[in-house]
């Protein structure tokens, strides 16, 4: 049972998650669902591995979820759906023995054969890698499997309905195909008795009362099938409705780019009888140069590319921020992504009931983040590996037991998996292209200030008297706005145009040795 003062606040939270599951709430305000639980759902094509995108969906789908819990006491369930009875299309590049999946092009991906050799198909290598990556994360669902549903009878009473209804299902996809695909289009597809292939062909005829549908195979015969059983799987979109009525799904969300597939299969879960399920459409990723991620192009990062730099977390912030919105997801997104992480999981503990149910926190860790523990950004960590020539961690621990004595990599896990994702981050992405330049005669004059300022502080002084004192050299030297000083201290010092808050990098650094580091900066012609 939920905290009754944090469902009241709940009921007027801003937070996307906790809009999605009042709108989802609404949905039962008059009657609970019959089958006593609502019902969320993912779909995955496992014709290949489990990407980014699969992450994401599943992530906002919790999010959602977990909002829903603190709304409303009716259990829930999260159904991970595969859709393994697809017929396998083209050879993926990227597996082993691909000589062994040509033959089989066409075939449920629960009938090819394993190129790994390790599964009984390549449908259930690759369902297994989907639930080892979602296992990964901790999410908590229920693996669905559509050969499983199909061929144990789960299905029959929906497609049957699906048949009854034949014309009525027709009627909406029809005006939403070319002219040659109307001429053949039907949304059952028989699997072949002859060759075992999943078959776009024509219906010559159809039996309500038998259940059947008759076809030519591929042999030329005209072959009568049942359309329950997996003997037939539907059409996507058709599939995706019939899925929705025959398990009774409440909420689904999907890519903008499948918007109309949204709107035509909700359509036809009204001709079967049913109500489609509620959900959002989210915006696509964009890759360095702006344009959409694609699977097929390898244009964009990968959830392993992200967790070689960065903690699980800060990628369940990227996807949970403003997710109606076409966002760049590449490399240079890391480091600010692992900062606010750290910013939202710091103000947590100070805040109010309410505005903890607005912190990105509460939705990435479902109401218990952890205590913050990290003293440090990332930013930071970052220049210190460049200034301190890091190449391991224990050079970067030096620096930080002084700038917080009593931290160790023991007390401070996170601080110390930081600091091993700064030095890989620096090492790949930053010292490449660093460049520190020669100052301006304004700069210098500002720089040479700065180092007899560092000579002259007070053993005692903080952090924020460091960026006070910085601030005030910026203030008595005429540069035309504060910020060009900063960009000077960060692309002399650093060699780049952005780097950290710097009170607290001399505080990290060492009074003195960043004195020294500025009189190098001086020196360099």
């Amino acid at each position: 049972m939920a905290d009754p003062e944090q469902r009241g606040l709940a009921q007027t939270a801003k937070a996307w998650p906790f809009e999605e599951a009042r709108r989802l709430q609404e949905r039962f305000a008059a009657k609970a669902p019959d089958k006593g639980y609502v019902l969320f759902e993912t779909g995955y094509g496992p014709s290949g591995l489990p990407h980014i995108g699969t992450f994401g969906e599943v992530v906002r789908t919790t999010m959602v979820r977990r909002a829903f819990a603190l709304l409303s006491d009716l259990p829930t369930r999260l159904f991970a759906f595969s859709d393994d009875m697809d017929g396998l299309r083209k050879v993926p590049d990227n597996v082993p023995n691909p000589d062994l999946l040509r033959p089989h092009l066409g075939k449920p991906l629960t009938a090819v054969p394993d190129p790994f050799g390790t599964h009984e198909s390549f449908g259930a290598h690759n369902n297994a890698r989907l639930r080892a990556f979602l296992d990964a994360f901790g999410f908590e669902y229920e693996f669905q499997s559509a050969t499983d549903c199909y061929r144990s009878g789960r299905f029959d009473r929906t497609l049957m309905t699906v048949l009854q209804r034949y014309d009525e299902v027709m009627a909406v996809m029809l005006p939403s195909l070319g002219a040659e695909r109307q001429a053949t289009y039907s949304p059952f597809l028989p699997v072949s008795p002859a060759t075992g292939r999943v078959l776009q062909v024509p219906i010559l005829h159809r039996d309500v009362d038998a259940g059947t549908i008759a076809f030519q195979d591929e042999d030329g015969r005209t072959v009568e099938l049942p359309v329950t059983g997996g003997h037939c799987k539907l059409q996507w979109k058709c599939d995706w409705a019939m899925r929705w009525v025959a398990l009774g799904v409440d909420y689904e969300m999907a890519g903008k780019d499948l918007i109309d597939s949204v709107r035509l299969s909700g359509q036809i879960a009204r001709i079967l009888g049913a109500p489609p399920p509620e959900g959002f459409n989210y915006e696509l990723f964009l890759d360095d140069a702006g344009q959409k991620i694609s699977k097929s192009k390898g244009n964009g990062l990968s959830v392993e590319d992200w967790l070689a730099y960065a903690p699980p977390e800060s990628l369940s912030l990227f996807m949970y921020q403003q997710p109606r919105r076409a966002k760049r997801l590449y490399f240079d997104v890391i480091p600010r992504a692992v900062d606010e992480y750290l910013t939202f999981i710091e103000k947590y503990a100070a805040e109010g009931p309410a505005q903890r149910l607005e912190n990105p926190a509460w939705h990435i860790h479902g109401g218990n983040p952890p205590a913050a523990e990290v003293p440090l950004t990332f930013g930071v960590l970052l220049n210190l590996v460049g200034v301190a020539h890091a190449e391991t961690k224990d050079v970067l621990w030096g620096f930080i037991s002084r700038y917080a004595p009593g931290t160790t990599p023991e007390n401070a896990p996170t601080l110390d998996r930081l600091a091993g994702y700064a030095i890989r981050y620096y090492q790949d992405f930053v010292k490449p292209t660093q460049r520190p330049r020669p100052p301006s005669d304004l700069e210098r004059a500002a720089l040479e200030d700065m180092a007899a300022m560092l000579d002259a502080l007070p053993a005692d002084a903080d952090a924020a008297q460091i960026q006070n004192a910085i601030y005030e050299i910026g203030k008595r030297h005429p540069f035309a706005q504060l910020r060009d000083w900063f960009k000077a201290l960060y692309e002399v010092l650093f060699g780049q145009s952005e780097g950290p808050r710097m009170g607290s990098f001399v505080l990290l650094y060492g009074v003195p040795e960043t004195a020294a580091l500025v009189r190098a900066a001086l020196a360099r012609e």
